[in-house]
C-alpha cells in the first residue's frame, strides 16, 4: 500500500512540475492565406453569395486550424482579409458584415447560433476553435446602427468596422478589437470614435490584439504593450512590403524585439500587390517566418514560444538608445554627403568609400554613426549611411528617426534607396548607433534574398546595433527605426 502511495505521490508531483514547465511556453501557429477574391463589382452581392464566398476561404482556415491544432498549437492568427478579401466600396462589403456583440455577453456561438442576428461566421470560427480545442483569432467585419442623435452616424445610418475576433478553446468570443489606424485604402470602414486596447488572459500568457497599419502608432500598438504589460500581441495583416525598412519580416521581428513582447504576425498572401511576410517573433529574434514572391500557396508556421517574454534571458536590456552616439567625441565626417529618396522621405546620404571605417551623417536632430569593416570591398556594389529626421506623410503621418547602412540599387548614387533584394557584399563587423530622442527604435537587418539574421546581430545597452557573426551574410540594410511618437 504504502509503495503504491508513493507512486501516486510521485506521479501527481511529476504531472504538477510538468504543467508549471508547460506554462512558462507555448505553441503558437500563423497561417499565411491566398486569399480567394470576391469579382469586382459595383453592385452588393445577395447575402447567399457573399457566404459562398467567405465558405471557401474558411474552408482553408479550417485545414490550417486543424493542422496546426494537430502540431499542438495553443493558439492560431489568421490574417486580416483573409475571409472576405478587399476590392469594395462602401456599399459593396454590406453583405460580408455581421453584428458581433461585446465579449462580456459570455457567447458560445457555436452551441448558441441564434441567440444574437444571424451570424453564420462568428458560429463557423467558434466551432473550429471548439472542435480543435484551440484558440482561434480571425478578421471579419462588424456592423452596428446608428441614428441622427449620434452626429457622427454615417448617413446610411449603420457604422462599419475592420474587425478581429478571438475564440477560446471552448469555442466563446473572448476578444473583438475594431481597427483603430484605417489605411488610406480602406473607404469602406469607419473609425472608431476613440481607440481600443484590447486584451484577454489565458494560461500562458496576456494577449492584446491589433491590426496591421495600427503597428506604426502609439495607440493602440504602444498602449498594449507599455501601459497594459501584454506578453503577446496578435497581429493580423495585409502587409504591402516596401524596401528597405518596411518590409513585413523585418519591421514585424524588429517591432517584437523593440517593444519585448512576442508578436504572432499572420498576413494575406497575394503577390500582385507584394503582400507576403508572416511570422512567429519573439523579442529574441524570429522563431519562425515566411517570405514568398514566386508563388501563391497559403503557409502554416508553427513554434514554441516564451509565455512571460520580459522574464526571459534573451529580452533586451534597458537600451539607452542615443548613449554610444552622443559619447563619438570625434565624428569622422564625409564629403561625399547627398541628398536621396526612400519610400518617399528624403534622407541624408554619405557614400562608404572605403574597405573599412567610421562615418557619420546627420539631418536636423539626428546624427548616426557606424563602424564597419567589409569583408571584401567591391567595385560593383556600392553601400551608403543614411539619415532621416522628419514627419512621413504618404499614406499617413508618423514622425520617423532612421539610421540605415543600405546598398544602393546600382553604381549610381541617384538609386540610393530604391528597393533592392539581392546583395554580395559581407561585413566583417558592423556597429550602428544614433542619437535618438525617442525610446521606441526597431532594430533591423536582412539579408540578401530577403532574409531575416535571427541570433546573427545584438542590441548594447548603449544603443549600437552590432554584428554577432564573423563574416556576415551579404547585407541588404542594417536599419534602426525610431518612431518618435510624441512628434506625430
Amino acid at each position: 500500500m504504502l509503495a503504491s502511495q508513493l507512486l501516486l505521490h510521485a506521479a501527481v508531483l511529476g504531472l504538477t512540475i510538468l504543467q508549471a514547465l508547460a506554462s512558462n511556453t507555448f505553441t503558437a501557429a500563423v497561417y499565411e492565406h491566398a486569399v480567394i477574391l470576391p469579382d469586382a463589382t459595383t453592385k452588393p452581392v445577395s447575402p447567399k453569395e457573399a457566404l459562398a464566398l467567405m465558405n471557401k476561404n474558411m474552408d482553408v482556415l479550417e485545414g490550417a486550424v486543424k493542422e496546426a491544432a494537430l502540431q499542438g498549437a495553443q493558439i492560431i492568427v489568421t490574417p486580416e482579409d483573409g475571409i472576405y478579401g478587399w476590392r469594395f466600396t462602401r456599399e459593396t462589403i454590406y453583405p460580408y458584415l455581421e453584428d458581433i456583440p461585446d465579449p462580456a455577453v459570455n457567447w458560445i456561438p457555436c452551441t448558441d447560433p441564434t441567440r444574437f442576428a444571424p451570424a453564420p461566421l462568428q458560429e463557423r470560427l467558434s466551432c473550429m476553435a471548439r472542435r480543435n480545442s484551440i484558440y482561434v483569432a480571425a478578421n471579419i467585419g462588424d456592423k452596428k446602427l446608428c441614428n441622427s442623435s449620434d452626429p457622427s452616424c454615417p448617413s446610411d445610418g449603420r457604422y462599419q468596422y475592420n474587425t478581429n475576433v478571438v475564440f477560446d478553446p471552448e469555442g466563446k468570443l473572448v476578444a473583438r478589437y475594431h481597427k483603430y489606424n484605417l489605411f488610406m485604402s480602406e473607404t469602406q470602414f469607419n473609425n472608431p470614435k476613440e481607440p481600443e486596447a484590447v486584451t484577454f488572459d489565458t494560461p500562458f500568457g496576456k494577449f492584446g490584439i491589433i491590426t496591421c497599419f495600427d503597428i506604426l502608432f502609439h495607440d493602440p500598438a504602444v498602449v498594449l504593450v507599455s501601459k497594459l504589460q501584454v506578453d503577446t500581441v496578435l497581429f493580423p495583416t495585409a502587409w504591402m512590403n516596401v524596401l528597405p525598412f518596411l518590409t513585413a519580416i523585418e519591421f514585424h521581428s524588429a517591432w517584437a524585439m523593440g517593444m519585448g513582447v512576442n508578436l504572432l504576425a499572420a498576413n494575406t498572401h497575394y503577390t500582385n500587390l507584394s503582400m507576403t511576410g508572416s511570422g512567429i517573433y519573439a523579442p529574441d529574434g524570429a522563431r519562425a517566418y515566411y517570405y514568398n514572391m514566386k508563388t501563391e500557396n497559403g503557409h502554416l508556421l508553427v513554434a514554441e514560444l516564451d509565455s512571460q517574454p520580459r522574464l526571459s534571458a534573451a529580452s533586451l536590456p534597458d537600451v539607452k538608445w542615443s548613449s554610444h552616439a552622443l559619447s563619438v567625441e570625434k565624428l569622422s565626417f564625409n564629403d561625399h554627403d547627398f541628398g536621396g529618396l526612400i519610400f518617399h522621405d528624403n534622407f541624408t546620404f554619405t557614400e562608404i568609400t572605403k574597405p573599412e571605417g567610421n562615418l557619420s551623417i546627420c539631418q536636423k536632430d539626428l546624427c548616426c554613426h557606424l563602424s564597419y569593416k567589409m569583408a571584401g570591398k567591391r567595385e560593383d556594389e556600392i553601400y551608403v549611411l543614411g539619415a532621416f529626421d522628419g514627419l512621413h506623410v504618404v499614406e499617413g503621418q508618423y514622425y520617423l528617426q532612421i539610421c540605415t547602412l543600405l546598398k544602393c540599387k546600382s553604381t549610381d548614387l541617384n538609386t540610393c534607396g530604391e528597393p533592392v533584394e539581392t546583395a554580395q557584399t559581407k561585413f566583417e563587423m558592423f556597429s550602428l548607433s544614433g542619437t535618438f530622442g525617442t525610446n521606441y527604435v526597431f532594430p533591423e537587418a536582412l539579408y540578401s534574398g530577403v532574409q531575416l539574421a535571427p541570433g546573427e546581430f545584438e542590441v548594447l545597452n548603449d544603443g549600437r546595433l552590432i554584428s554577432k557573426t564573423r563574416p556576415t551574410k551579404p547585407v541588404i540594410t542594417v536599419t534602426l527605426f525610431g518612431r518618435w511618437y510624441e512628434k506625430d
